[in-house]
């Protein structure tokens, strides 16, 4: 989290260190996803000139890495909206597929893999309730059960899981 004072400090060694470490991996995230270097390097391209015109509002509580890449992606999906848009202006078909169905699977993915790396790095015992409850569709009374523990417990485990989501989700979303 010191980088990130550095930054908003307009510390431009450390911009570079940040940009040297994690421009390949902005890259190779883009590139797995539209499949196109052009789109990869211009994307990642933005993503550094936005991280460094944001960086007075970058968060001192969020990982650098986790805050590039949630820029990262907003920039792609939102040059993809562009150029579908430019195309259908000029009445063209993209020559890669920039539909509303695809950016639309790239988030859902992206946010599905997101949202299962956070519960895997949920505490031992909230991650099993909230599994349970969740993907398994067991009530409070019967975890509880399962576990000899309350069922108020287990209602504070799951709804301790769901404000960790929210929030993980909402830094994302920034």
């Amino acid at each position: 989290m010191e980088h990130i004072k550095a930054l908003k400090a307009d510390n431009q060694n450390v911009f570079k260190r940040v940009y040297e470490q994690y421009h390949p991996q902005i890259y190779g995230f883009i590139l797995q996803r539209t499949k196109s270097d052009y789109i990869a390097q211009e994307v990642t391209q933005l993503t550094f000139i936005k991280f460094w015109q944001q960086r007075d509002i970058l968060s001192d509580h969020i990982q650098i890495n986790v805050q590039l890449f949630g820029m990262a992606r907003q920039v792609m999906i939102d040059l993809l909206r562009k150029e579908a848009t430019r195309f259908k202006h000029e009445g063209q078909s993209a020559p890669t597929p920039f539909t509303d169905s695809l950016i639309d699977a790239i988030e859902s993915k992206d946010l599905l893999r997101l949202m299962e790396e956070d519960i895997q790095n949920m505490p031992k015992m909230r991650r099993m309730i909230f599994e349970l409850s969740r993907k398994k569709g067991l009530s409070h009374k019967e975890i509880a059960q399962l576990f000899s523990i309350s069922p108020k417990t287990v209602e504070q485990h799951i709804g301790k899981a769901l404000v960790q989501l929210k929030q993980h989700l909402y830094s994302i979303m920034l």
